[in-house]
């Protein structure tokens, strides 16, 4: 029951692969298929000494709006571990480091279009550090009680989908 691919093409564009596959379904029947081939990512619910979370309110010009985020990146070095890069980005995005990090697992944000998987990390017992943000990165920080970034998902204006699924994973690894 596997489709079978009779023909690949990839294009490059900026950081994204497009890939358009040619393939034969299980069925018989014929089918182009495109997807983003995408490189992994990770996400990072930083939480203070005092129980709160570090949120980040970044402009994301693909909505042209300002939206509240976790710290998250791109992994750029394949063979580099996921929590390599979480350290480097929450020390970049948010200025701080954290001693403990408890990983959450990984999910695929969605698997219909992209080959995307995001490593989903906690960390906590964070010291301040420099911020270095990448020249395209506008970044607002913002240490937010569990109750107001709960209400802030509860109202629908906490949309990062990474963030999201982080603090569900946090929610059930320690309850």
């Amino acid at each position: 029951m596997e489709w079978k691919i009779k023909s690949s093409t990839t294009s490059n564009i900026d950081r994204f692969q497009v890939i358009m596959d040619e393939v034969t379904l299980p069925n018989g029947d014929e089918k182009t298929f495109s997807y983003l081939n995408f490189a992994k990512g990770v996400c990072i619910l930083p939480i203070t000494n005092d129980g709160e979370v570090i949120c980040l309110k970044q402009y994301r010009h693909a909505l042209k709006s300002w939206e509240w985020e976790l710290p998250a990146g791109m992994i750029d070095l394949v063979d580099l571990p996921a929590i390599e890069t979480a350290k480097k980005e929450l020390e970049e995005e948010t200025g701080y480091k954290a001693e403990h990090w408890l990983e959450l697992g990984s999910f695929y944000p969605s698997p219909g279009s992209t080959s995307e998987e995001i490593f989903l990390f906690a960390a906590a017992g964070l010291t301040s550090t420099e911020q270095n943000l990448e020249n395209s990165e506008q970044i607002e920080l913002h240490n937010l009680s569990m109750e107001e970034l709960k209400t802030l998902v509860q109202k629908g204006e906490f949309k990062h989908g990474a963030g999201l699924a982080a603090m569900l994973r946090y929610k059930f690894a320690t309850d």
